[in-house]
């Protein structure tokens, strides 16, 4: 059996900056039945493989794939300035699913959180970087240094 979709999240944000004229819920049946071949107008009864090529062409008539790319982009560039080993997709997603940094992998995030990550990178960045060390204070001086000692034993020569 098919791949059904459970989350349609990604069409629904493709249809809304689609901005398109009339009910959104007459072009949303209307989209699934074009990309079924007139099979359903049901979201739920589409297949994983129809339900990812509409949405990429929505995305592909909006723009959204090109801005996405972008941001990708510019997100991993700064990555590699930073010393990340871009070309290791688990070490991407290792830093990138760090709650504190963006808790999701890097395919899933979106335009928007792109910049934010950027955001939060560059703060990194300012800050020493991802690989940074604390500072060694210098050493104290102590306030009593050893000394040498030299210990003198008596020794009685020449009486017997």
């Amino acid at each position: 059996m098919a791949q059904q979709v459970t989350n349609f999240g990604r069409f629904y944000t493709a249809v809304r900056a689609l901005d398109p004229i009339g009910d959104r819920d007459d072009v949303k049946k209307s989209l699934v039945y074009q990309y079924t071949d007139g099979r359903t107008d049901s979201l739920r009864e589409m297949t994983r493989a129809e339900y990812d090529r509409c949405c990429e062409d929505l995305e592909r008539k909006t723009g959204q794939k090109d801005e996405l790319r972008k941001e990708r982009s510019a997100t991993l560039k700064l990555m590699q300035k930073m010393g990340v080993d871009t070309t290791d997709w688990g070490r991407v997603n290792l830093l990138c699913r760090d709650a504190r940094i963006i808790g999701k992998d890097f395919y899933y995030i979106t335009a928007e959180e792109h910049k934010e990550l950027r955001r939060k990178l560059k703060s990194i960045e300012r800050k020493g970087g991802i690989r940074h060390q604390p500072v060694e204070m210098p050493e104290q001086p102590k306030t009593q240094q050893p000394r040498q000692q030299v210990i003198i034993i008596p020794m009685n020569m020449g009486q017997a």
